[in-house]
């Protein structure tokens, strides 16, 4: 195994030099092109005095730029910030801020922003703006003739990556720092019997994602396979892309799955290629399962990861045996266990917190050694997720410790959401919390106490939330409530709450397995 991501780019550009690497739209971008273009991009930022060490965010949504970057800021040595490009200014300002970014490359779809970052001063000393999806002839035209040889910087296995900013209990996201030896692990680990350097992988999903760098991005490029890069997800553009590319693989959430289960004229594409497709973030409806498989001819693997684990964890197997309902079994080199709350392993068939360990497992959260070592005790990964183990070693998804809240994958936390409720003029009180919802898995439900004399809307609710919030964290559900349920020491007791609006509305309740 290579010890560095730049070190895996480099050998297989010798080895598959002329092999197409990247198909997007209608280019095709191979692995000798891929890891010149990723290198003058690592000396713009040696230029412009981008130093080893330093942190470079990225915003910008799928396309081949995002990853010439990603890459590129590796090469230099730097550390990759990916940005959830739905992120509001604010929200992308905190990961500015917190990582201590001195450089960021931005896509032209956010106009000015970069310059508005820029300005304001900070750790940030550098910024480019791009074009994004520009044929690899411009892109390589606008790097201004820097080098297309490898980057005098030098990293090593235990060297950051990547800063992936994940949410955490502290109610704003904390930047799980991903080594080299991370990402090249976590490959390493669920790519052997089932990769092939015949696969090409169709990624829909963000690449700010760690999903899609690892399992549709790396893994590929691992063994000397393909991906295909969509913009994003589309139900009208995929099962064209599906078999015009050839795709022999995908990674999706359960609710995209729900989605092209019930497309039309999907049987007038040719999708013979398609081999596999890798589930994770909640749990499969068993009917959906079934269904799909039955329809595409296609096995679905459900498996399970954090960001904090670099992505893979566990896997149903691709030649053994699938256990529907299941996350699979943890991966070569990952050990997983359930334990008590006193850290001791319980038995099979009980209930407690999952927790791992492995190469693959996060350096720690940056500059938060508290959020740490509540996360890294005692060599093992604490993932806050509760669950329990067969008798043939499968593991099972039982609930969650801690209050997140998953919406089609993403993972939302609720206090950043209050924290924004409880500064509008109107509003007394205000509880957020996840509701089962049949199409995304979790949905958002804000439960609001008004001030005497004030009233509001949900439509006003919810457009203030966008001004400072993504939409996908922004509630879909209000209820207005005259008082909230308390402790006997005044704390809001979200888990009545939660079951009382669950009985009487007759809500079907289901508990989300946790991946990144």
């Amino acid at each position: 195994m290579t010890s560095t991501i730049n070190e895996l780019i480099a050998r297989q550009a010798k080895q598959y030099g002329s092999k197409t690497f990247l198909y997007y739209k209608d280019q095709e971008i191979t692995y000798a092109e891929f890891d010149k273009i990723s290198n003058a991009f690592a000396h713009e930022m040696l230029a412009n005095d981008i130093k080893k060490g330093d942190r470079v965010a990225i915003a910008l949504p799928n396309c081949p730029e995002f990853l010439y970057a990603f890459f590129g800021i590796m090469k230099a040595g730097a550390v990759a910030v990916p940005i959830n490009i739905a992120f509001k200014p604010p929200e992308m300002e905190h990961i500015l801020t917190n990582s201590g970014a001195s450089g960021l490359i931005i896509g032209s779809m956010f106009g000015d922003l970069g310059k508005q970052f820029y300005a304001k001063g900070g750790a940030l000393r550098w910024f480019k703006t791009l074009q994004e999806g520009k044929p690899k002839e411009a892109a390589l035209a606008a790097l201004n003739g820097f080098p297309l040889t490898p980057a005098s910087a030098q990293s090593v296995p235990e060297d950051p990556a990547s800063l992936i900013y994940t949410s955490g209990t502290t109610g704003f996201p904390k930047g799980a720092v991903l080594t080299h030896k991370n990402y090249l692990s976590n490959v390493a680990q669920f790519t052997p019997g089932l990769v092939t350097e015949g696969d090409r992988f169709l990624c829909i999903l963000p690449l700010f994602h760690v999903n899609a760098q690892v399992v549709t991005t790396l893994a590929p490029l691992y063994v000397g396979g393909s991906m295909i890069l969509l913009e994003r997800f589309t139900p009208k553009e995929f099962f064209p892309a599906l078999a015009n590319f050839k795709a022999t693989a995908f990674s999706a959430v359960p609710s995209l799955y729900a989605v092209l289960l019930n497309l039309p004229d999907s049987e007038k594409y040719d999708l013979s290629s398609l081999r596999f497709c890798i589930c994770g973030a909640a749990p499969m409806p068993v009917p959906v399962f079934e269904a799909f498989e039955k329809k595409f001819k296609a096995k679905i693997l459900e498996g399970y990861g954090l960001s904090e684990g670099t992505c893979v964890s566990s896997v149903n197997p691709w030649d053994g045996t699938r256990k529907i309902g299941s996350i699979g079994l943890p991966i070569k080199g990952q050990p997983m266990k359930i334990i008590a709350n006193d850290g001791q392993e319980l038995p099979d068939g009980q209930t407690g917190e999952i927790v791992m360990q492995g190469d693959n497992v996060m350096k720690g959260y940056f500059n938060n050694p508290q959020a740490t070592a509540e996360t890294l005790i005692n060599g093992w990964l604490h993932t806050g997720d509760l669950g329990y183990k067969d008798k043939d070693g499968y593991f099972f998804i039982a609930g969650r410790k801690k209050e997140m809240i998953i919406r089609a994958g993403e993972n939302i936390y609720p206090k950043e959401i209050e924290e924004i409720l409880y500064k509008h003029p109107a509003i007394a009180e205000a509880a957020v919390i996840g509701l089962p919802d049949e199409r995304w898995g979790e949905e958002v439900a804000a439960f609001i106490v008004l001030k005497e004399g004030q009233q509001s809307t949900q439509k006003d609710i919810v457009s203030y939330c966008r001004q400072s919030l993504a939409d996908y964290k922004c509630p879909r559900k209000i209820e207005f409530v005259p008082t909230l349920p308390k402790t006997a020491t005044g704390k809001i007791q979200k888990v009545k709450i939660k079951e009382d609006y669950i009985k009487a509305n007759n809500l079907k309740t289901q508990h989300p397995a946790r991946v990144s």
